[in-house]
């Protein structure tokens, strides 16, 4: 099996380097944002897959590691991926596709709920390329009532 990268591989490869990071993380409704700063790391694996490999503070955890794989699957035509952390204990999987503009890519996932009641929720990490060198994530979760709502967003600079 040896495939050939595609545009979407191409894409995906923009995130390659060295990022800093900064974000806000609401904790809570009756809590003011959180902020969360740290250092990422991303590389090539064989030019189908980028892998990030994150090191900061997390908000309510302290120092935190994290490491994102994604790629893209021709034969779903879709982009594929993983996320861990060393603060949690669930596999986040990715299913997402990119906007008609090529600029955002929406990445759906399935995780706990926030309410701690042993419920999956439905949620989406939304990245939106602003330039070569900024990169902005929002994360959301699905409310009961069927509206998103977006918990943390994260700027990310290269360095350099």
């Amino acid at each position: 099996m040896n495939s050939e990268p595609r545009k979407e591989h191409a894409w995906l490869h923009k995130f390659v380097g060295e990022w800093a990071y900064e974000g806000e993380c609401v904790m809570g409704p009756d809590q003011p944002p959180a902020k969360a700063t740290g250092l990422e790391t991303v590389r090539s694996l064989g030019g189908l897959w980028v892998m990030g490999e994150g090191q900061g503070e997390m908000p309510g955890c302290g120092p935190a590691s994290t490491v994102i794989t994604l790629g893209y699957d021709p034969q779903k035509q879709r982009f594929v991926g993983t996320f861990i952390g060393s603060m949690m204990t669930h596999l986040w999987i990715y299913d997402g596709a990119l906007d008609a503009s090529g600029k955002v890519l929406t990445l759906d996932t399935e995780g706990p709920s926030f309410g701690d009641n042993g419920k999956m929720a439905r949620y989406q990490d939304v990245v939106t390329l602003v330039s070569d060198d900024h990169r902005v994530m929002t994360s959301r979760v699905l409310e009961e009532d069927g509206t998103w709502r977006e918990f943390m967003t994260a700027h990310y600079r290269r360095k350099g």
